[in-house]
């Protein structure tokens, strides 16, 4: 039977890694990761050198693209047997083998879907990581979330009504999956009163790292690793004032 660990590499700094998957990356005889065709893969390129020699790889490559409309069946069909195939392929290896995945698994990682398929029919190991979006809010060297703040996580993809809606609705804000979306993204943060408040933090903990307010860029498009993020400012102890002399 076959043993299955899916590695969370963190938010893309070898540096913040956990122990256990350096650990278990650097013992791995076979590794496993998804990439885009003809791209080497974030996770890939995270790992760069820390591969034992003779280690076998198995890039997982998607079959789609952003051409291709979340709306379409055919966006399900195609990625559906892909993750149906790849489960396959892993569960009748022998032995064992490393999945790789950036950020933590388990929150919105495409391993997910391996996972469901795959239970049962091989062991399975989870190690958790530092999420993307950890490492960007630490980019900005302020903290998230205070006391009571409620902290919502939105995906950029989705309508410009349920994105100013939630956005207005809540104390700190999260938003994956910019790219294309930042015109969007820009009018639903207005519309809530939260577009002074924004920042665009690119590429966080990666080379090549940048953090800056959302009203002082005027990029029409972000790049795949770009999240947006509004601080909560909830309760917190006050500072005490100086003692009179």
């Amino acid at each position: 039977m076959a043993r299955i660990i899916c590695a969370g590499l963190g938010p893309g700094d070898p540096d913040l890694m956990s122990v256990r998957a350096d650990r278990a990356l650097r013992a791995a005889r076979r590794i496993a990761y998804f990439r885009k065709p003809g791209r080497p893969g974030m996770a890939r390129r995270i790992v760069q050198g820390m591969l034992a020699p003779g280690c076998v790889e198995l890039a997982m490559e998607y079959p789609v693209t952003t051409e291709i409309p979340l709306a379409d069946p055919a966006y399900n069909a195609q990625l559906s047997a892909f993750y149906d195939h790849w489960a396959e392929r892993l569960a009748e290896l022998p032995g064992e083998v490393v999945v790789l995945c950036e950020g933590d698994p388990f929150f919105y990682g495409s391993f997910m879907h391996l996972h469901l398929r795959l239970q049962g029919r091989c062991e399975i190991e989870v190690i958790p990581g530092i999420t993307g979006m950890s490492g960007c809010w630490t980019a900005t060297d302020m903290p998230i979330a205070w006391g009571d703040d409620v902290l919502t996580v939105l995906m950029g993809t989705l309508d410009e009504d349920t994105l100013a809606a939630r956005m207005a609705g809540t104390d700190a804000l999260v938003v994956m999956k910019t790219g294309r979306n930042l015109p969007k993204l820009r009018r639903a943060l207005a519309r809530a009163g939260r577009l002074d408040a924004a920042w665009l933090v690119e590429r966080g903990t990666m080379p090549g790292q940048r953090v800056q307010r959302l009203v002082e860029s005027d990029a029409e498009v972000a790049p795949y690793f770009a999240i947006l993020l509004v601080h909560g400012q909830g309760r917190r102890p006050l500072a005490l004032p100086e003692a009179a002399e």
